[in-house]
């Protein structure tokens, strides 16, 4: 009987624990070791064009204290050799963000006319390789000038200083969704757009009528293949209801806008408590997927899964997956009754089975005192890795934790982690030290590196939720700290390109996901 019972627990031990795999299926090649002129700098966009060169937009940094001086843009074949750079001298006062389309580089601007009273939204763009870049505005919205117009923490939004604006790319880039909240006398309005990345103007729509009793702080987005139909999910905070002591004072809602009219979903079940919900567009079927708690103190419970009718937004089926003993022998090394909480929706992968495999962090921030200072810091922490499988109709396959602790406070480019899914698995990319933390019941855990080098680890989740890992590449070979959350991903060859670079130097890593060693390229 003790023999058995042992033998049951090494067994169960094993269905947890992590396996140190020699051969997951990923490769890797470097590019050349290349000096730069900008040791202050961080990346606004990494992309390629039709003619597989990689781009990178670099915003740098000067003087004292630094501030944004210019974007540095570099160009990279096909074997990530430099083969051109282009220093653009204009600083931009919010730069949002970068992208490619039709051979041409756009940058997109969030700035405040002081002649016009009014925050433009601007894009300047120029072919690539020729750089010689024009402007155009694509909105004009007057307004008082406010401290902080680009609503970037969206998970904590304040709505009271006269003008609010957030963008919000789907993932193909093909489209990005913009809001923007002002007032105009004594009136608050509330707009919404849909732009192609060809900047023609898909959608305007005048959101003002539902905003008089909440406030909207929008997370992401999800837009049709024509580009008419976008879908804004996010929080719905209540300004005027009386909140009881076992409420929220916000809900989840999905909002679906065309330039003809809109619909809300509202995802208030009583006891349910949704959390970090992305709609996903699967075919012709609209998916909301995410956390769910049974309180309204976050503590997260589970996973949960809507099919919607696209058009209507009625709710067809819905489920509630509790997380399941496994996970939680994952996170904690049994089964008990802590807090999961403070997850951030990052990644969705749709498996060729029709599978949904999606991700999330545990992020939160936390604020401190400069070492040998009394001035206060934000330290960004980027924690434990979540990743679950939910079957097409909505049912959970596995849910796993990964162990991870990590804790910035400059560029969150070298923290976090990319996930890349291929066929059934899932594949996550971090940065990490020489050798991962045994934890109890054999359990490991990936931890911020000491050396200012730290290597890159691969962990492979199989199509049943087993995991492994191996150390990826080596702080001696690669003697560059990668920007491991901030690749560039071609779903088409399977391959991620990262940024490498600390001071002076610079390189490109180039990563093959679903090849063997010395099995050939697509």
């Amino acid at each position: 009987m003790i023999l058995r019972k042992s033998m049951s627990l090494l067994l169960f031990l094993a269905a947890f624990s992590f396996v140190k795999a020699q051969e997951i299926p990923v490769n890797y090649s470097l590019g050349e070791n290349n000096s730069d002129r900008h040791k202050f700098s961080t990346v606004l966009s990494i992309d390629a064009d039709n003619t597989d060169k990689t781009v990178i937009v670099r915003t740098y940094y000067g003087g004292m204290p630094l501030r944004p001086k210019g974007h540095f843009i570099e160009l990279y074949d096909a074997d990530l050799n430099l083969i051109e750079d282009y220093n653009n001298k204009y600083a931009g006062q919010y730069m949002v963000d970068g992208f490619i389309r039709n051979g041409q580089l756009y940058l997109l601007e969030l700035r405040y006319d002081d002649l016009k009273f009014a925050y433009e939204y601007v894009v300047h763009h120029s072919p690539i390789g020729e750089f010689n870049f024009t402007e155009k505005i694509l909105l004009s919205v007057p307004s008082k000038e406010v401290a902080n117009p680009l609503a970037v923490n969206k998970y904590n939004r304040k709505f009271g200083n006269g003008f609010s604006t957030a963008v919000h790319f789907n993932k193909e880039k093909t489209a990005f969704g913009i809001t923007i909240q002002h007032r105009k006398g004594k009136n608050e309005n509330y707009s919404m757009y849909v732009f192609g990345t060809d900047l023609k103007k898909q959608i305007e729509y005048d959101f003002t009528a539902e905003t008089q009793d909440k406030n909207y702080a929008f997370e992401n987005i999800e837009v049709s293949k024509d580009l008419k139909t976008v879908y804004f999910m996010g929080k719905a905070f209540f300004k005027k209801k009386r909140i009881e002591a076992k409420e929220r004072r916000f809900q989840y809602e999905l909002v679906r806008v065309t330039n003809q009219g809109h619909k809300i979903q509202e995802f208030a079940d009583v006891g349910r408590y949704p959390e970090s919900l992305k709609p996903i567009a699967i075919g012709n079927e609209l998916v909301v997927i995410g956390f769910y708690a049974d309180r309204k103190d976050n503590r997260y419970n589970g996973l949960v899964h809507f099919n919607l009718n696209p058009t209507s937004l009625s709710i067809l089926s819905k489920k509630y997956n509790p997380f399941s003993k496994q996970f939680m022998a994952d996170k904690f090394g049994r089964e008990v009754d802590a807090q999961i909480k403070n997850l951030i929706f990052k990644d969705v992968h749709i498996t060729p089975q029709k599978n949904i495999i999606f991700s999330a962090e545990e992020y939160f921030v936390t604020t401190g005192k400069e070492s040998g200072t009394n001035r206060k810091v934000e330290k960004f922490h980027y924690n434990d890795i979540v990743c679950a499988k939910l079957s097409s109709d909505g049912s959970m396959k596995w849910a796993r934790n990964i162990n991870k602790t990590e804790v910035t406070l400059g560029d969150e480019a070298y923290a976090s982690y990319s996930a890349y899914g291929h066929n059934e698995d899932m594949y996550f990319f971090i940065n990490s030290r020489e050798n991962p933390q045994k934890l109890s019941n054999e359990r490991i855990m990936f931890k911020q590196g000491f050396s200012r080098n730290p290597n890159m680890f691969v962990i492979k989740m199989d199509a049943s939720g087993n995991l492994s890992h191996k150390k990826l590449i080596d702080d001696k070979e690669v003697r560059l700290p990668i920007m491991v959350s901030r690749p560039l991903m071609n779903h088409d060859t399977d391959e991620l390109v990262f940024y490498a670079k600390r001071g002076t130097k610079k390189q490109l890593v180039r990563v093959e996901v679903g090849r063997a060693s010395g099995e050939p390229s697509k």
